[in-house]
């Protein structure tokens, strides 16, 4: 994960705040504010030297994608008094984060368009086409991380969203591409409180972007319907 906070002057602070076990996800509210450039390595193994200082100094350009949500606090997560899934995870979460599921920035810009599904609507089992151009808007060749995310009706059980895939592709300056994904009946179900997968009907919203839905990524969306019920196979 890299934030960069671009500006006309070449000096660049960098905060270098250890943790034992950067496997997970880090309070790092304080580097956020006043960092130029935070950069999550992971576990980077016995070239990650050469790796970070190569990212830091431009030589290339990176384009990871967070695997889990950065909350900006404890008080952001719910007891575990019960096995509830509200506000938990990606999914269920009603907050705003520090860093979402899926976040993630380069040195290159990219803006989203012309999203176009099969139909407007299906019957329960029925697949969605997903098509949308990307296109890279700054001077720099670069890598963007596609992302389809599905936002279901207002049901018990329903997550508020879910990612649907994903496909990393390379774009020179300037370059636009036409990227799709086929969503299956699998894709476009979901598993209720009862513990039983079924696609249901009502209305959808499907957003792909370089990250979830909102402000943070740039992204484009569509919506669609869904008539009828089926129950799927474990």
């Amino acid at each position: 994960m890299v934030r960069v906070n671009c500006r006309e002057s070449r000096r660049l602070r960098i905060v270098n705040q250890s943790h034992p076990n950067p496997g997970s996800a880090l309070s790092i509210n304080w580097a956020n504010e006043h960092a130029d450039a935070i950069l999550e390595a992971w576990y980077p193994g016995e070239e990650g030297g050469t790796a970070i200082a190569q990212i830091l100094a431009g030589a290339i350009n990176p384009a990871g994608r967070l695997p889990l949500t950065f909350y900006k606090g404890l008080e952001q997560l719910p007891s575990f008094d019960d096995y509830s899934m509200k506000d938990r995870t990606y999914r269920y979460f009603q907050g705003q984060p520090l860093y979402p599921f899926g976040y993630g920035l380069s040195y290159s810009r990219f803006a989203y368009s012309n999203l176009e599904l099969s139909t407007l609507n299906l019957h329960a089992g029925d697949s969605l086409g997903v098509r949308v151009d990307v296109k890279n808007i700054s001077d720099r060749d670069g890598d963007e991380v596609v992302q389809p995310y599905l936002n279901f009706p207002r049901l018990s059980g329903a997550p508020i969203r879910a990612l649907r895939g994903f496909t990393r592709i390379r774009l020179a300056a300037g370059q636009t591409r036409r990227v799709q994904f086929d969503l299956n009946a699998r894709d476009l179900s979901m598993v209720n409180d009862a513990g039983i997968r079924l696609t249901v009907p009502g209305d959808y919203r499907i957003t792909v972007g370089g990250g979830q839905p909102g402000p943070v990524a740039s992204n484009a969306e569509a919506r669609f319907v869904i008539r009828g019920e089926q129950v799927l196979p474990e």
